[in-house]
């Protein structure tokens, strides 16, 4: 392995982005270690637990492992937009909202990104798809999952029986970020009052989280997506409280295809989850 002073912040950059979406969140050292030689980790066990999530405009932020911290520190930094609260909260529909996204000018990566890509799908949908940011594909075409990636996720959703006419599909960020890299704190936080907002408007009766930086941002964890996918939690917007199922992004899939398996016992999962509220719904 070569020196990382040998590294261009580019190649840097591209490493670190690849741990983060493999959910990585401690940093190792360059040489092996014989743990069964080492000393106990003493220092370790000692130190004190992390800080809570950071309360930002009334909701959690999430806390950045040193990876996503490292990586965002080489990626040019945004800034968070003062109003969007205020913005999101006034928006009294979907197509309300959207229009508050196109016109937004708080998030910069608007300024480097071709076009907005705020959702697609049917609005109001039982089944609500959230992933991390647009790429080339969505840029060009201003909806999301278009890609490569898009065609796994199409794939994935008639798995379980559903399609783009019966789920509602967005990001938590709605502008390409330049080379895809990953989005900075500053860029997602102006983005996610959106977000929420658009979870609060659609009421879902399930929400398919993908991606490291989706799950971490709307679960407000620190933990990488390896060790929170298959599991359900309760998201809360407003007066809504939502099943959400954590899972690989497709685009991680591709590039790891040995991680289907558990990619396809999530879906089976939020299958019967979806079917057990649709049918709690029509009863109720």
């Amino acid at each position: 392995m070569r020196d990382a002073a040998e590294m261009d912040p580019a190649a840097l950059l591209e490493a670190l982005r690849f741990q983060v979406e493999a959910g990585a969140d401690v940093a190792l050292e360059w040489e092996p270690v014989d743990r069964f030689t080492a000393p106990p980790p003493a220092a370790i066990a000692e130190a004190p637990p992390p800080p809570a999530p950071r309360l930002v405009g009334g909701t959690a932020a999430p806390l950045r492992p040193p990876v996503i911290a490292a990586a965002q520190a080489l990626a040019p930094a945004g800034s968070a937009a003062a109003g969007a609260v205020a913005r999101a909260a006034a928006c009294a529909s979907i197509e309300a909202l959207r229009a508050a996204v196109e016109a937004f000018d708080g998030c910069p990566l608007k300024d480097t990104a071709s076009r907005t890509v705020f959702a697609d799908g049917t609005p109001g949908a039982p089944l609500l798809v959230l992933g991390e940011a647009p790429g080339r594909e969505e840029d060009r075409q201003g909806l999301p999952f278009v890609g490569e990636s898009g065609q796994l996720l199409d794939r994935m959703l008639a798995a379980i029986g559903r399609d783009r006419g019966s789920a509602f599909i967005s990001n938590i960020v709605y502008w390409r970020p330049p080379g895809n890299r990953t989005p900075s704190q500053e860029e997602i936080m102006a983005c996610l009052p959106f977000a929420r907002r658009l979870i609060e408007l659609s009421r879902p009766l399930v929400i398919l989280a993908v991606g490291n930086i989706a799950v971490q941002t709307l679960l407000g964890r620190p933990e990488g997506i390896t060790r929170l996918r298959g599991k359900w939690f309760d998201y809360e917007a407003g007066e809504v409280s939502v099943p959400l199922m954590p899972s690989f992004h497709p685009a991680y899939l591709l590039r790891q295809p040995g991680l289907k398996r558990e990619s396809w016992r999530d879906l089976m999962a939020l299958r019967e989850r979806l079917e057990s509220r649709l049918r709690g719904a029509a009863e109720g």
